[in-house]
């Protein structure tokens, strides 16, 4: 039971978010109301949560990597990023899903958000070994 006393418990910080090649030119093209849903999602991967929309990316092992799909006037907009790095968020790639057949992302895609994903461990890798090195 909670009283008016106690103390109210702080929200541990977002985690910081981390754009790999050309995601945030990519999202920043999106319409108003797409960019709104994805920076929500992005919000709450920050926040240690996830979006009612996030799925997990198909073709990828593990849940890590996570998909947000947003429609607008008849489009298909789709923004991918991983939580698989502890205490960081990176965004991987955002698209316009141009294929009409289906609902499966693109094999080029799923090469791109690989090669990606693979860029994101690299910086990770190297951005803890700064914070290591910065509490020392």
């Amino acid at each position: 039971m909670s009283g008016a006393d106690e103390p109210e418990e702080e929200a541990p910080p977002d985690k910081p978010l981390f754009w790999i090649g050309s995601s945030l030119d990519d999202l920043s093209g999106f319409p108003p109301e797409v960019k709104r849903v994805m920076g929500f999602a992005l919000r709450q991967a920050q926040q240690g949560g996830k979006h009612v929309h996030a799925k997990p990316l198909k073709g990828q092992k593990g849940a890590g990597v996570l998909e947000v799909v947003a429609d607008h006037d008849s489009d298909t907009y789709r923004g991918v990023y991983t939580v698989k790095f502890k205490g960081a968020v990176y965004v991987l790639h955002a698209f316009q899903k141009k294929s009409k057949s289906g609902i499966k992302t693109p094999k080029p895609d799923l090469d791109l958000v690989e090669r990606r994903l693979k860029t994101a461990k690299e910086h990770y890798e190297s951005w803890i070994a700064a914070q290591e090195q910065g509490d020392s």
